[in-house]
Order: C-alpha cells, then sequence, then structure tokens
C-alpha cells in the first residue's frame, strides 16, 4: 500500500526496520534553527534521518525571494538519494504533530516527482503516545537510491502570476497564517511589514487539525473548504514563506480536493517589492 497523504502511527510502526521505506524527522521551530536537530539527537524515530528546514528544505535567500525559497531540485534529490531514496521509496515525513514542516517535505516531495510520501498522522507526540520505540542513534543508507526526478512546475506559482490574478475570479488567495499577523494587528512578526495581499482570504493552517495534532478526515475537511467557497482549481495557497501554506495544501489533497497551487515566496517575498499592493484589517 502506498501512502501519498498521511499514515498513521500503527501503520509506520508495522513497516518500521522494512526495506523501501525512508523516514524524514523535520522538527523545527522558527524562533531557534537550531532547535530540531538537537531534539533530533536526543531522540528520534528509529532508521529516521534529520531534514533541515533553513538548509535541505529551503534554498538560497537573494533578499527578494522569501525566507524559505524553494530548493534547488537537483540539490533535493540528492538530499534524498544518499539517504537511499528512490524511486518506489515509501516517504514518511514527521514534525511534533499539528505543526507545518513535515507538510513542507511532503510537499517538496511530491514538487519532484515522488507521490508516494506521507505526513506521520499526530506526529512524533503521537508515536510516543503508543509506546512506540525512539532512539538517539544515527542512522547510516545502505546504499545510494536512484530517485527520478520529474519535476511538478505547475504546483507553484510566482509572485507575477499573483499580482496579475489579484481579485480576479480565477484566482482564490488563501493564507495561512494566524490571524492576528493576517489582518496586521500583530505587526509584521518575522516580516517588516504587516498586513496580507489584498484578496486574500484567511484559513490559519492550524484549523486543519483537531486538538490532539491529529489531520481532520477528509469528509471534515472537504466541508470546510466547500463551506468557505474555495475551489481548489482556483485556489493558491500562501503564508508568510511557503511553509504553512503547505498544510491547507496537504488538507485539500487528504479531502480529494486537487489542483490548488503554492505561492511558495508568499508575503515575505510580496513585501521585498514596495511597488505591490498590501492590506489590512480582518475582511480580504
Amino acid at each position: 500500500m502506498t501512502f501519498t497523504t498521511i499514515i498513521s502511527p500503527e501503520q509506520l510502526h508495522e513497516r518500521l526496520g522494512s526495506s523501501g521505506l525512508a523516514i524524514f524527522d523535520c522538527r523545527h521551530s522558527l524562533a531557534d534553527f537550531a532547535l530540531g536537530r538537537r531534539l533530533y539527537d536526543e531522540s528520534h524515530i528509529p532508521g529516521a534521518f534529520f531534514a533541515d528546514a533553513e538548509i535541505d528544505l529551503s534554498g538560497a535567500k537573494t533578499g527578494t525571494n522569501g525566507r524559505h525559497p524553494l530548493p534547488d531540485p537537483e540539490s533535493l534529490a540528492r538530499f534524498l538519494r544518499v539517504r537511499g531514496v528512490g524511486d518506489d521509496t515509501q516517504i514518511v515525513a514527521y514534525d511534533d504533530g499539528g505543526d507545518i514542516f513535515a507538510p513542507r517535505f511532503w510537499f517538496l516531495a511530491r514538487w519532484i516527482g515522488h507521490d508516494a510520501v506521507a505526513v506521520l498522522d499526530g506526529g512524533l507526540s503521537a508515536w510516543k503516545a503508543r509506546g512506540y520505540p525512539v532512539t538517539a542513534a544515527r542512522v547510516q543508507p545502505v546504499r545510494e537510491g536512484a530517485l527520478t526526478i520529474r519535476l511538478h512546475p505547475e504546483y507553484v506559482v510566482e509572485a507575477a502570476y499573483v499580482q496579475q490574478h489579484l481579485r480576479r475570479d480565477d484566482m482564490q488567495l488563501i493564507d495561512a497564517r494566524a490571524n492576528d499577523r493576517y489582518s496586521g494587528a500583530a505587526g509584521g512578526g518575522m516580516d517588516p511589514v504587516a498586513g496580507h495581499i489584498p484578496g486574500a482570504k484567511n484559513r490559519c493552517f492550524e484549523e486543519n487539525f483537531r486538538p490532539d495534532g491529529t489531520l481532520k478526515s477528509p469528509q471534515e475537511l472537504r466541508a470546510d473548504f466547500e463551506r468557505a467557497g474555495f475551489d481548489p482549481k482556483r485556489t493558491v495557497h500562501q503564508c508568510g514563506s511557503g511553509v504553512s501554506a503547505t498544510v491547507n495544501h496537504l488538507a485539500m489533497q487528504h479531502a480529494g480536493l486537487e489542483g490548488s497551487r503554492v505561492y511558495n515566496g508568499s508575503w515575505s517575498e510580496w513585501i521585498s517589492d514596495p511597488s505591490r499592493p498590501i492590506a489590512t484589517g480582518s475582511e480580504p
């Protein structure tokens, strides 16, 4: 069985140690870039590799392309290959649960053409809650994987596309940040300018999770998106820097609502050009 959105702790535990499986620990903190590695070194799921959100899952910053630019596809593929990932490998990414970094990994793997990738539902917290094992041991790949890049440029849009389609019926922007950042009430936060892209509607990434950090059911998510009037074929997900936006994208895919895209540069790229319009307040 191939997992393409989420995998339960029970399903992963059944496959632990089997061939054709690669696990990645994506824990990270935007307030402390070294925290994820420290947590990994303390304990992680047996066999899991560490994926650094700032290094492995991001590209070079130019000052105008946002805080988490897309990585170079070949660099990302090489990172996966040397950890044994091939075309037939089932990848599982996890964070602490109810977080944004495993979905970022999930999106990037799909972007370079590897669909057999899933987020551990509930993250490491759910894994530990079931009494499943953790270890501090580093893991070494047995051999390099043969992973083929099949890039999907249609999964993303650029700033120019967003600007050309502002407030047009053929694009629906969903901003995944917390409402106080979206509205500007919290100030710029990690970014020097507060507010949101004109026309964007706010759906905080946290709305996709239950209180225990597991993803809502496909039926619940579909009802949420349809109630809000979001059409996946027109939807473009964004956030502060393209990371939490992937949670809304994952939620749509899990609900069977395919076709949405991600503006990876998001707010941090948008505001790097002062000629681009901004909005504040709770309305789009």
